[in-house]
C-alpha cells in the first residue's frame, strides 16, 4: 500500500492522458461532491459530456463550483485531464486565490494501456493521435510541477501502483481545533524573561531549571497550557533565557507558540541571510553569541518551523502574532502567512515615521475569538472578539496574560524600561470602542445561529422591513439588547362559545412531557423591557425597540425602578445592570392614539346606529331582524366595556405602573436557568419597595398530570375572566426547557372571552362567527413564537458573554425581522 498525503483543506488536481483512470481514482478515493468532472460540466452546459466545443464554459463553470467549495472550507478535486500547464496554471491561481493548497496526483501509466481502455468506449470517439500529444505534454510537465505551484505532487507510473495507492488526509499544521485548553494565552515578551517568570508564577504555573538554574520548563498543576503570541526575542535583557524556557515548554507539551516578525527575521539573520540588524535584533545576536552552536541551532529550527496561527478549540479561538481576519483562519498560503505575522498596512507612515496598520479588528465579524500581539496597546480592550495582548513590557509596560475560555486577564508590571520606543507607548492609538455597527451585518437573507434552537433563517425582505423600522423609531442598538418574542395562543377550543380555554395550555404542555406549569395573571397593558444602570441611565422600550417615553419621562420612571431595585438589594444579584421583562399599565398609556381612532370609534358608531335600529325595528314589532339588531347591541356594548377596563387617566407617569413578571439579565449573567417562582418572588420584592409603581403578578402552580390541580387552574382562570381580567398565561414552571421533540414553548396565553371580543370584534361570539374563527391555524404562530424566544436567549447569552454589540444585535434585529412574517396579528 502506497499512502498519498493530501491535506484536508486543499485543492486536489487529477493529471493524466484519456483512458489513465482518474474517474474510477476519484470515485474510489474521495467522496460524490468533492469531485468536480470536466466531463461533468460539459453535460451541463451542453447535454454532451464529449462536447469539446463547450469546453470553455465546463471549465468556467468547473472553476465556478470549486471556488464555491475553496471558498466554503471544503477539499476539491478536479478531475480533468489537466496535461496542459496552462490550465494547471490556472487551477493553482484558484488555490492561492483561497488560501489553499494545490496537490497534483500523476496518473502516468503507459500509452497502450490508456488506448486499450479508451477503445472500449463507445464515447471516445478521438484517435490515438490524441492520447499520443496528450502523454507527450504530460512527462514534459513532470519535473516542473512543484515549480507551478503546487506543494505536493504525487506520481502514480503503473495501474499495481494505482491500485496499491491510499489517500491519507492529514491534518493542516494549523489546525490544533483538538487543543481545548484550558489555556494561558500571553502576548509580547521581547526578552523579558524575569518578567515571564513572574506572570507564570502568577498563573500557578511550577518553573524547572537546569544545573545551571535556568529555566527550562514550567508546567500548571490543572493541565493548563500557555500559547505565545510571538515576539519571543529582540530589544529585552534576555531573549537566549526566554526562547529556552519557551522551547522548554512546547517541546514538553506545556506550551504552544506561533511566530512573530521579530522570530521570522532572527532566523533569517541565524541561517546565514542578509538582514538589517534593527529593532533589536543586534541586541539579541549578541546575547545568543553567548550561547553554544548547538543552543543557537535549535533557536534557529524552533522559531523557523512555528506555523504562522492556530486554530484551537475546535475553531473557537486563533491565535497569531498580528492577528488574522476570518477569511484566513485555517487557511495556508504566503500571504495568510504574511498578515500573521506584520498585519495589513495602508502603506502610510504615522508621526512617528511608523507603518500605519489596518484596523482589521474593527471589521470583524468572525465566529472565532482572536487574540494577538505585535502592536503596543497601554491595556487591553475587547474589539469584535479580538484583544491584543501586546502591552508593551519591554518599553517599561507589563507583560499580559488571558485565560481561556474565562477571558480573566492576568498581568505583570515591566521592572523598568528595557528599550525605548520610538512611539510612546502611552501615545499608542486606542481600539475603537466596541459600538461600531455595519449596515452588512443585517442586511440580506442571513442564518442565525442559535445555541437553544439551532440554525434560524432571516430572508432578505424580512432584513429590509425591520432596517426601515430599527433606523427609523427604535433606540439606539447598545441600549437594545434584548426583544421579546411573540406568544402562542392555546389551540382552540370546542366548548360552546368559548375560543380559548385552559385545558389546551395544560394538554400541550402535558403532551411535551411537562407536569408542573405556573399560571401567570395576564395584564392588560403593553409589554415593555426595562434597562436600568445603577447610577444612571438605561431605557424602556416596547416589543419593536421604540421608546415608550420622552427622555425626561423615561428618566423620571428609571430613577423610581432604580430605586426599588436599590431598596429590593437586587444590585449584588445583577451587578451594575439589570434588565427586567413588564407589563406597562395602563394599556392606554401607549396605545392611546388606537384607542381613539379605533376601538372608542367602532364602539361609539355602533352603539348609536344599532340603539336607534332597535328602536325604529321595536316599533314595528316581534321579528327575528330585532333579535339579530339586540344582540348586536348588546354585543357593542360588551366591546366597550371590554377595552375600557384597560384605561384610566394617566398625567406624566402619575397613574403608570409596571408588572415585572422576569428578571432576563445583569451586567454579566442571565436568569433564564431559574424557575418562574423565583422570578416572581423578585417581582414581589421590587412590588414591596415600590407599590406606587410596581404591580405584582398573581399566579398558580398547576400539575397537568393532576386532574384537580387541572380543574383548580381552570377554575382560576375562569375567576380572573369574570372579574374583568384579560385571562392569563401558562408557562414551564422550570422557565428554559427542553423537551424530545426540541424547545418548548416559553409560554402559552389562554385569553378571555369577553377580552378577545376587543381582538376579533363585537359580533365574534355569534355562532357563525365562531366556528369560521375556530378554523383558525396556529402553527405559523407556533413556530414564530419559538424562533423569536430563541433569539431573545442568545441575545442575553451573547451580551452576557461580553460578546460585540454587532453579534447581539444580530439576533436582537432578527427578532424583528421574524415580526415581519405573515402570521394572522389577532392570533
Amino acid at each position: 500500500m502506497t499512502s498519498l498525503a493530501v491535506p484536508q483543506l486543499s485543492l486536489v488536481v487529477l493529471v493524466g492522458a484519456s483512458g489513465s483512470g482518474k474517474s474510477t481514482f476519484a470515485r474510489r478515493h474521495f467522496g460524490p461532491y468533492e469531485v468536480i468532472s470536466s466531463d461533468f460540466c460539459r453535460g451541463l452546459v451542453a447535454d454532451d459530456e464529449n462536447g469539446q466545443a463547450a469546453t470553455t464554459d465546463a471549465f468556467d463553470v468547473l472553476h465556478y463550483i470549486a471556488g464555491k467549495r475553496l471558498a466554503a472550507g471544503r477539499l476539491t478535486v478536479v478531475d480533468a485531464t489537466n496535461v496542459q500547464p496552462d490550465a494547471r496554471r490556472k487551477l493553482v491561481e484558484l488555490a492561492r486565490a483561497h488560501d489553499v493548497l494545490p496537490v497534483a496526483i500523476v496518473l502516468d501509466l503507459p500509452e497502450k494501456l490508456c488506448l486499450e481502455r479508451n477503445e472500449t468506449r463507445a464515447d471516445r470517439t478521438f484517435g490515438a493521435h490524441v492520447i499520443r500529444r496528450q502523454r507527450d505534454q504530460l512527462r514534459r510537465s513532470l519535473r516542473g510541477l512543484a515549480r507551478e505551484g503546487f506543494r505536493k505532487t504525487h506520481i502514480l507510473a503503473s495501474p499495481e501502483e494505482v491500485d496499491a495507492a491510499q489517500i491519507v488526509r492529514e491534518r493542516l499544521l494549523n489546525d490544533f481545533r483538538h487543543e481545548t485548553g484550558p489555556f494561558d494565552v500571553i502576548g509580547d515578551i521581547h526578552g523579558c524573561r524575569a518578567e515571564l517568570e513572574a506572570l507564570l508564577d502568577r498563573l500557578g504555573y511550577a518553573i524547572a531549571r537546569d544545573d545551571a538554574g535556568r529555566p527550562v520548563d514550567a508546567a500548571h498543576p490543572d493541565g493548563r497550557k500557555v500559547v505565545f503570541l510571538g515576539d519571543l526575542v529582540d530589544r529585552g535583557p534576555d531573549s537566549p533565557g526566554v526562547l529556552r524556557l519557551a522551547m522548554g515548554m512546547v517541546a514538553a507539551g506545556h506550551a504552544l507558540a506561533v511566530p512573530g516578525n521579530h522570530e521570522n527575521k532572527l532566523v533569517r539573520a541565524l541561517s546565514g541571510r542578509n538582514v538589517q540588524v534593527t529593532h533589536g535584533l543586534a541586541e539579541t545576536l549578541e546575547q545568543l553569541a553567548g550561547e553554544s552552536d548547538e543552543f543557537r541551532k535549535q533557536a534557529e529550527v524552533f522559531a523557523r518551523d512555528l506555523v504562522s496561527h492556530l486554530v484551537l478549540d475546535g475553531g473557537r479561538l486563533v491565535v497569531a502574532h498580528a492577528g488574522l481576519k476570518e477569511a484566513y483562519h485555517g487557511r495556508a498560503s504566503g500571504r495568510v502567512r504574511s498578515f500573521a505575522l506584520y498585519g495589513d498596512t495602508t502603506g502610510e507612515t504615522d508621526e512617528f515615521g511608523l507603518p500605519v496598520r489596518y484596523p482589521w479588528a474593527q471589521d470583524y465579524r468572525g465566529r472565532a475569538m482572536v487574540l494577538y500581539g505585535h502592536t503596543p496597546v497601554p491595556q487591553p480592550e475587547w474589539v469584535n472578539n479580538t484583544m491584543c495582548l501586546d502591552t508593551g513590557c519591554v518599553f517599561g509596560g507589563s507583560l499580559t496574560a488571558l485565560r481561556y475560555p474565562t477571558k480573566e486577564i492576568v498581568a505583570v508590571p515591566a521592572s523598568q524600561v528595557w528599550y525605548t520606543p520610538v512611539r510612546p507607548l502611552e501615545s499608542a492609538p486606542p481600539p475603537r470602542a466596541d459600538d461600531g455597527l455595519d449596515i452588512t451585518d443585517v442586511l440580506g437573507k442571513r442564518i442565525v445561529e442559535t445555541r437553544h434552537h439551532g440554525r434560524l433563517t432571516v430572508g432578505e425582505e424580512q432584513a429590509a422591513g425591520a432596517l426601515e423600522v430599527m433606523s427609523r423609531f427604535a433606540l439606539d442598538p447598545a441600549r437594545l439588547p434584548y426583544l421579546p418574542p411573540t406568544m402562542a395562543p392555546c389551540a382552540t377550543s370546542s366548548l360552546p362559545d368559548l375560543l380559548e380555554h385552559p385545558l389546551e395550555a395544560f394538554a400541550a404542555y402535558r403532551a411535551d412531557g411537562i407536569a408542573e406549569v405556573i399560571c401567570e395573571e395576564k395584564h392588560m397593558g403593553s409589554r415593555a423591557v426595562v434597562l436600568v444602570d445603577a447610577v444612571a441611565g438605561g431605557a424602556v422600550y416596547t416589543r419593536t425597540g421604540r421608546p415608550f417615553f420622552d427622555a425626561s419621562r423615561t428618566e423620571q420612571l428609571l430613577d423610581r425602578v432604580r430605586s426599588s431595585v436599590t431598596a429590593a438589594g437586587l444590585w449584588d444579584l445583577a451587578g451594575d445592570r439589570l434588565l427586567l421583562d413588564c407589563e406597562l399599565l395602563p394599556w392606554s398609556a401607549k396605545a392611546s392614539e388606537l384607542l381613539r381612532t379605533q376601538y372608542a370609534a367602532v364602539g361609539a358608531a355602533a352603539r348609536a346606529t344599532l340603539s336607534a335600529a332597535v328602536q325604529v325595528l321595536a316599533a314595528a314589532g316581534p321579528s327575528p331582524l330585532l333579535e339579530r339588531t339586540r344582540a348586536r347591541a348588546a354585543n357593542a356594548e360588551a366591546f366597550t366595556e371590554a377595552y375600557r377596563r384597560y384605561c384610566w387617566p394617566t398625567d406624566g407617569l402619575d397613574g403608570v405602573r409596571l408588572a415585572p413578571f422576569q428578571l432576563l439579565a445583569g451586567t454579566s449573567v442571565t436568569f433564564h436557568d431559574r424557575d418562574h417562582g423565583w422570578h416572581l418572588a423578585i417581582a414581589d420584592r421590587l412590588a414591596e419597595a415600590a407599590p406606587d409603581l410596581i404591580r405584582t403578578t398573581r399566579r398558580l402552580r398547576v400539575d397537568t398530570t393532576d386532574p384537580e390541580s387541572v380543574a383548580a387552574g381552570v377554575a382560576w382562570w375562569e375567576e380572573l375572566t369574570a372579574a374583568g381580567g384579560e385571562g392569563m398565561v401558562v408557562k414551564p414552571y422550570a422557565n428554559l426547557v427542553h423537551t424530545d421533540r426540541g424547545l418548548a414553548q416559553p409560554g402559552i396565553k389562554v385569553r378571555g372571552r369577553e377580552y378577545l371580543r376587543i381582538i376579533y370584534g363585537p359580533d365574534y361570539t355569534e355562532p357563525a362567527n365562531l366556528d369560521r374563527l375556530r378554523q383558525r391555524n396556529l402553527g405559523r404562530k407556533r413556530s414564530l413564537a419559538l424562533r423569536e424566544y430563541a433569539l431573545g436567549l442568545e441575545a442575553l447569552e451573547r451580551a452576557a458573554a461580553g460578546e460585540p454589540l454587532w453579534r447581539v444585535h444580530e439576533a436582537v434585529f432578527a427578532v424583528l425581522a421574524l415580526e415581519s412574517e405573515p402570521v394572522d396579528p389577532r392570533l
